[in-house]
């Protein structure tokens, strides 16, 4: 089949399973809160945002074993183009970043795995699920059941589906939890905040003068008198650029400075921390301020884990059964490019004792790679030792 019509053809159902009978059990739904995509958020987005730039820089690898165990160097052609461009619209990079966007909001995310007919995957697709209901076949085979946001709704096989998922809990035996049941509140909170805000900076800028009177007027001659000061000398004013203005002594001009007030302020920054705690960042990793500590606890608690989950799922889901045993694909997890010069010019000893390859400590430095650069090198006084008794 074309990739063609294979791209026409993707999330259909599959024919093999027309007639058959699906037990249908509970599902999941979306994140949404109370009125609209948790992705609208400001501070959501700039917490999510490390996030989705660092998986977005792992890279997939083939590791390609042979019949004792060791790893050979080689890669199949078609695994090579698919960890490159896993589909016509879309780079590795966008494809992860897109994945990680939606895993961060929803809890679940999938990519679908288009085949040839020979079994071999040919792309991958993000899939923009907005409910998946999960069912069995009478043979306890299990398919999802996904409506998209077009509405239009598939019926997919799991084991062509690479799903991610986070929380994963005893609510349920194959779906992660939605993170915003968890931040309903905190979003209601930031909301209102938000329009306490906008409402100050609406009131302050309304009343910019007073004018106070020696004799007492009638209400609808003080509003006539403070339209007319208007209409005489602010407008005037403004007008000719002049900056001087009269006045008589029956009324006394005081204006009025702007309040730098910020109502909920402490209430804001509470509902923010809170926020920034439930993503596992802080103000420095959102702001590209922290120190290499920082970044390197960041890496470790929040993108390696789905990058071991990554690597997981795109092995026994990619690779056909028999191909299982000697084929891995692995997710590049080095933080190296976050480190210090000081750090990156230590590695160097890696370089000397073999453990890192000329290419390999060039790539933390930002540097292209050279000829015969990815072989690994040694030091002569580092040289395995032979026993010669």
């Amino acid at each position: 089949m074309k990739i063609v019509e294979q791209i026409k053809n993707i999330f259909k159902p599959d024919k093999v399973i027309n007639g058959v009978k699906l037990f249908t059990t509970n599902g999941y739904s979306g994140g949404y809160y109370y009125d609209g995509n948790l992705y609208n958020s400001d501070i959501v987005r700039s917490c999510i945002k490390p996030f989705y730039r660092a998986v977005g820089k792992l890279t997939p690898k083939q590791l390609k074993r042979n019949s004792n165990g060791e790893i050979t160097g080689k890669t199949d052609l078609y695994i090579t183009k698919l960890l490159k461009r896993p589909n016509p619209y879309m780079s590795m990079q966008n494809l992860l970043e897109k994945t990680a966007i939606t895993l961060q909001l929803n809890g679940n995310a999938f990519i679908h795995i288009i085949r040839n007919e020979y079994g071999l995957a040919t792309a991958l697709f993000p899939v923009p699920a907005s409910s998946v209901r999960k069912e069995y076949d009478e043979n306890g085979e299990l398919f999802l059941e996904i409506r998209c946001k077009n509405s239009e709704t598939y019926l997919l096989r799991y084991s062509d589906i690479i799903h991610l998922r986070k929380d994963f809990t005893d609510d349920d035996d194959i779906f992660g939890q939605s993170p915003a049941e968890s931040l309903k509140n905190l979003m209601e909170i930031v909301k209102t905040s938000d329009s306490s805000v906008v409402n100050a900076v609406k009131n302050g800028g309304v009343i910019k003068w007073l004018l106070s009177f020696s004799q007492t007027l009638k209400p609808k001659d003080l509003k006539e008198r403070a339209k007319a000061f208007e209409n005489d000398y602010l407008k005037q004013i403004d007008g000719d650029n002049s900056i001087v203005a009269a006045q008589d002594n029956t009324q006394k001009v005081e204006q009025i400075k702007p309040n730098d007030y910020v109502p909920n302020a402490s209430l804001q920054d509470r509902a923010k921390d809170r926020i920034y705690s439930f993503f596992g960042v802080n103000e420095n990793i959102i702001k590209s301020k922290f120190t290499e500590d920082e970044w390197q606890a960041y890496f470790e608690s929040e993108i390696e884990p789905v990058a071991q989950q990554f690597s997981a799922e795109f092995t026994n889901k990619i690779f056909r059964p028999f191909e299982l045993s000697k084929n891995e694909i692995v997710f590049d997890t080095t933080s190296l490019q976050f480190a210090s010069m000081t750090s990156k010019l230590n590695l160097l000893q890696m370089v000397d004792r073999g453990a890192l390859t000329p290419n390999e400590w060039r790539k933390a430095l930002n540097l292209p790679p050279i000829e015969n650069g990815d072989k690994a090198i040694r030091r002569l006084d580092t040289a395995e030792i032979v026993n010669n008794s």
